[in-house]
């Protein structure tokens, strides 16, 4: 069922008078309706407005987005990063930049429609074994074209993150991977720097990741990581310089929160451990250690979950012939009591 909100959903939401708990979503670190992240978000409007409708090609540029790109790149592990407004539109630029005749295009399952072009005859596979087999048999057959392989980090069925056991059986030197990490940056790594380090110690031929910053920084920015060669790259398209950028006041809050992002990945790694000791039937749910969500198809248990006063993330999902996907999503907004009570209601069905 749909409902429509007057506000943002945090730890609890109202529907029809009716107060829920609420997990779901993406906002993994609550902070869209933290106060102290409010105010610094807040601040940074005051000093840099709501937002920069220039090209950042123009000859008045602002230079806080250099200071976060490197910030970022520095975060990530890359050698360099370019922000831009959105995540999907961080997809669009690589994939339309890499849709050249240098290339061929080869996607994993589960990839997402943000790194799609639909001009092109994607060559879109159900399994890492068929994957592989398409792979070799380009190699074989064509030493123009440079195979690049799209994915999805977290791809919610557990079949890459967090071991990435299929990529490893590609033959990896020989290709150049684009891999989509909006749901992992922010939340998974040890500082919330998600899976660059993880895939490029695999040895690519080439890495760029790109995503979202929204889920994991709870702002709306747009990143691509790479190499300084390639970054540039992007930078000297017309599409990067006739697009608007993410608004100044988002980028200096990346910076300027360091510690609340610390303290809020502590809060949700607990929230996360509490889930996973007092759950039972851990089994019923598709999951990725060191990922917040838990997701199952079973509609009767989102109806016991319903029933019970929470909600959760349920839809078809990529479009309306898709079967329903349901999501616990555990986040850093959560108390104690919400995670023990979701663990009752969970224990009980």
């Amino acid at each position: 069922m749909t409902y429509n909100l007057d506000s943002f959903p945090s730890n609890h939401i109202s529907i029809e008078g009716k107060t829920y708990l609420y997990f779901g979503g993406t906002s993994y670190l609550g902070l869209q309706t933290d106060i102290e992240f409010q105010n610094l978000f807040i601040e940074n409007i005051k000093k840099y407005g709501t937002n920069y409708g220039a090209s950042r090609k123009s000859n008045i540029r602002i230079s806080i987005y250099d200071d976060v790109e490197a910030y970022l790149a520095k975060h990530i592990g890359s050698q360099a990063c370019v922000s831009l407004s959105s995540g999907y539109l961080a997809g669009q630029l690589v994939a339309q930049s890499l849709n050249t005749p240098d290339y061929t295009f080869f996607y994993a399952p589960n990839t997402h429609a943000a790194l799609n072009l639909s001009v092109t005859k994607n060559k879109s596979v159900q399994s890492y074994q068929e994957l592989k087999t398409a792979l070799n048999l380009h190699l074989k057959n064509n030493t123009k074209q440079i195979p690049i392989v799209f994915l999805d980090a977290i791809d919610f069925h557990g079949t890459n993150f967090p071991d990435f056991e299929g990529l490893k059986t590609l033959p990896l030197s020989e290709i150049i991977l684009v891999v989509d990490d909006s749901h992992g940056i922010g939340v998974v790594g040890e500082h919330g720097e998600g899976v660059f380090k993880t895939i490029n110690a695999l040895e690519p031929k080439e890495l760029i990741v790109c995503c979202s910053l929204g889920k994991g920084f709870g702002v709306q920015i747009g990143a691509i990581f790479g190499l300084r060669t390639r970054i540039n790259v992007f930078k000297n398209t017309p599409f990067f310089g006739g697009a608007s950028p993410a608004a100044p006041a988002n980028v200096a809050t990346l910076i300027d929160a360091e510690s609340i992002y610390n303290s809020k990945r502590r809060t949700l790694e607990y929230n996360l451990k509490l889930f996973l000791k007092q759950t039972k039937n851990l089994q019923r749910f598709k999951l990725m250690k060191g990922h917040p969500t838990f997701t199952f198809s079973d509609e009767k248990l989102n109806q016991h979950l319903e029933k019970n006063n929470i909600i959760v993330t349920s839809f078809r999902y990529p479009d309306e012939t898709s079967p329903v996907m349901s999501r616990i999503v555990i986040s850093a907004a959560h108390t104690e009591d919400d995670m023990n009570r979701l663990c009752e209601i969970l224990n009980g069905y």
